[in-house]
């Protein structure tokens, strides 16, 4: 027979899971990157870098801009499915040109050339 002091009981998330316990409360979240979550992250990532850049540009926050983005086809459809231009206040955008304060990155191996110039 076993006493409950002779046992040490944990949990262990299975794969794609990561799960905390807290009590008798545990949670479990599945962790797989989808498609659609790593894109979301790709805006994220492009807000980011362009509230970067319009900062370093001197440029107001309430100042409203046009965006040059040249990079891989899926960032079209990335900035217009996750709402990029209205996160960064873009009344335009340009996906051929470039325009103003100018910088390159590399996002997760996609590389892309962003943009910002004051409207």
């Amino acid at each position: 027979e076993f006493s409950e002091s002779d046992l040490l009981i944990s949990t262990k998330s299975g794969e794609g899971f990561s799960a905390e316990s807290d009590g008798k409360i545990t949670v479990a979240l599945d962790t797989t990157l989808t498609p659609a979550l790593i894109d979301e992250g790709f805006a994220r990532e492009i807000v980011s870098k362009i509230q970067t850049m319009r900062k370093e540009a001197g440029f107001e926050v309430t100042d409203h801009i046009k965006l040059g983005l040249i990079g891989e086809e899926c960032f079209k459809s990335i900035v217009a499915d996750f709402g990029v231009l209205s996160d960064v206040l873009a009344d335009e955008v340009s996906f051929s040109e470039t325009t103003g304060y100018t910088k390159e990155y590399d996002l997760g191996g996609k590389v892309v050339t962003l943009s910002v110039c004051r409207i």
